[in-house]
């Protein structure tokens, strides 16, 4: 067993606290907003990740690219981030009425600013472990696994300390991102490609990753990364809600899942770090082709399981939910990372993060909130009788099942690999 580089905890540490930031509110957020009068505007708070990640990882990543390095410009994101949650969370705590807009706003300009930092976050990784001869592909999974481990401790702590209902958690993520904004100074400086007078303004802009969708292979990659993205913020927007929920029902008021939902939810989390680990291996035996297919099987379980469970005798179901979540989210997110990683070159590391950034978290979780808003609104909160309404949480799951069905068939009969990278095809 090789020997633990120092590159490595530091990284793990700054990976524990990015995904810390997000766990603190990603899962527990619908709740809070049900608490207080803004159910059916849950979508809504969701999409709006969706939104700003359509342009802002791109941005910041052609920033990061070009002109300042991306450590430093993850660690000026985390300080804007956090002090726009910190101000969205006094706002809630100190109204007497909390009105959506002043707190949409505030929560809308922070994660303009946080959702760049994943993929910094990535090239921020990739670059320190190749400054120090280290192979991505085995030794960043076990990294990205201590950013799973944040998000767990942060919604454990939001759970046990009973902010999942109020805007506490929205104040536990501020002083996190004030924590990673010191941190991420810290870290190994990532180079800067400045353009020449020579290059076009495609190139001065940082935009050459787009040149990635002139390979075939590629542009269907990424375009069924946007058709899966769709699935990625659905649980996370009604899981928490949905759980709680089972309260309202006399046979399961007082059953432990129903009182401590983001608790039970952690438990896809906990998968997570062990399906992360299982990722090297999974790509260089079934290729990326394959793990993308174990991910969009998972989430046809994931959702057809959340139908079919409640916090009682079906329990397990739930369980078996929360355990296949693992390989549906990191399957997906880390593997893709990792292949978006391969396919390029160090110039446009950070712009092609942030494209597959758009592709998924942002064109994809934005049509994909919004649906399910649509669907839950008309299913669920439009009813008052409980029964009625987990009736129709019911059906919601099932067709969320069903559209992940549809992606993973399509996906294994239009996608094809191959052993050349991208950038070579693409002439970068």
């Amino acid at each position: 067993m090789s020997q633990i580089k120092p590159i490595q905890v530091r990284l793990a540490a700054m990976n524990f606290l990015e995904f810390g930031v997000w766990g603190a509110y990603l899962i527990s957020l619908g709740n809070f907003l049900g608490s207080v009068g803004l159910a059916t505007k849950i979508g809504l708070f969701y999409a709006i990740q969706g939104v700003v990640s359509l342009f802002m990882p791109a941005v910041v990543g052609i920033v990061a690219d070009r002109w300042i390095q991306a450590q430093k410009m993850m660690s000026l994101c985390h300080l804007l981030a956090g002090l726009f949650m910190g101000a969205a969370g006094l706002y809630a705590l100190s109204a007497e009425q909390i009105e959506f807009g002043p707190l949409f706003a505030l929560y809308t300009l922070s994660v303009a600013f946080f959702m760049p930092t994943i993929g910094l976050g990535n090239s921020v990784a990739f670059n320190g472990l190749q400054r120090y001869g280290l192979d991505t592909i085995t030794t960043f999974p076990p990294i990205r696994v201590f950013g799973t481990i944040g998000f767990i401790c942060s919604m454990l702590f939001v759970n046990f300390t009973q902010f999942q209902t109020n805007a506490w958690q929205l104040i536990t993520s501020a002083v996190l991102s004030f924590v990673l904004a010191v941190y991420a100074l810290t870290l190994p400086a990532c180079p800067v490609n400045k353009a020449d007078n020579s290059g076009s303004l495609a190139d001065s802009l940082g935009l050459s990753a787009f040149k990635l969708f002139k390979v075939k292979r590629l542009a269907i990659f990424f375009i069924f990364s946007m058709l899966l993205g769709v699935s990625l913020q659905i649980t996370n927007s009604y899981g928490n809600i949905f759980i709680t929920s089972f309260s309202e029902l006399p046979e399961f008021a007082d059953t432990w899942g129903a009182r401590n939902a983001n608790a039970l939810i952690s438990l896809s989390q906990i998968s997570e770090t062990l399906c992360i680990l299982l990722i090297p291996f999974c790509l260089k035996r079934f290729g990326i082709k394959g793990v993308m297919l174990m991910s969009m099987f998972a989430w046809v379980l994931r959702f057809g399981l959340f139908g079919m469970g409640d916090t009682g005798s079906g329990l397990w179901m739930i369980v078996m939910s929360c355990i296949v979540y693992g390989i549906a989210f990191d399957f997906f997110n880390v593997s893709g990372g990792l292949y978006v990683d391969s396919q390029t070159s160090p110039a446009l590391r950070s712009s092609a993060q942030g494209l597959f950034m758009i592709m998924t978290n942002g064109i994809g979780a934005t049509v994909g909130t919004l649906a399910a808003q649509a669907i839950v609104n008309k299913l669920v909160f439009s009813r008052t009788a409980p029964e009625a309404m987990h009736a129709g949480w019911t059906s919601a799951w099932y067709i969320f099942a069903a559209y992940a069905l549809v992606v993973a068939v399509l996906f294994l009969l239009i996608f094809k690999d191959s052993k050349t990278p991208a950038r070579e095809e693409a002439g970068q």
